[in-house]
């Protein structure tokens, strides 16, 4: 019985572990939406500033118009790179901490199915120490009663 009180304090460590993984991976996860969301959003940006250049293009506009659409496309496109960048390390990120998560998982299921297992041993001992009781009696009494 001490062993499984032991594998319970051990097992709510555990639990509390495998919280704080799940806490740090909604939190890497948030970071990684976030971030992609500013992706999307430049992305959208830049699509539309080239869609405004190929007017531009295609009606008479001034050359230092076309010029400043070019020079906003290619800062566009160096916030792009730079964003883009944030957004694979907050994938790898967000990915290291969901595989924390499920080893923390897996531990937890692992000290829950040690403690079933105990209990169901223990409660199997028990069982046949109650029977062997029980034949004792049995036998104590068919003695006694013979005796008489």
């Amino acid at each position: 019985m001490a062993e499984t009180v032991v594998l319970s304090k051990i097992l709510n460590v555990r639990e509390k572990e495998k919280n704080e993984a799940q806490k740090a991976y909604h939190q890497a996860m948030d970071f990684f939406e976030k971030v992609a969301n500013q992706l999307y959003l430049l992305l959208k940006k830049k699509e539309a500033a080239e869609e405004s250049y190929e007017t531009y293009i295609h009606t008479t506009t001034s050359l230092d118009r076309i010029r400043e659409q070019l020079a906003y496309i290619e800062r566009l496109n160096n916030q792009i790179m730079r964003l883009q960048q944030d957004v694979q390390k907050a994938r790898s990120e967000m990915e290291t901490k969901q595989l924390k998560l499920t080893d923390a998982h897996v531990e937890v299921k692992k000290f829950e199915k040690i403690i079933e297992l105990r209990k169901q041993s223990e409660e199997e001992i028990f069982k046949k120490a109650e029977k062997m009781s029980m034949d004792e009696i049995s036998i104590q009494q068919y003695l006694s009663h013979k005796n008489r």
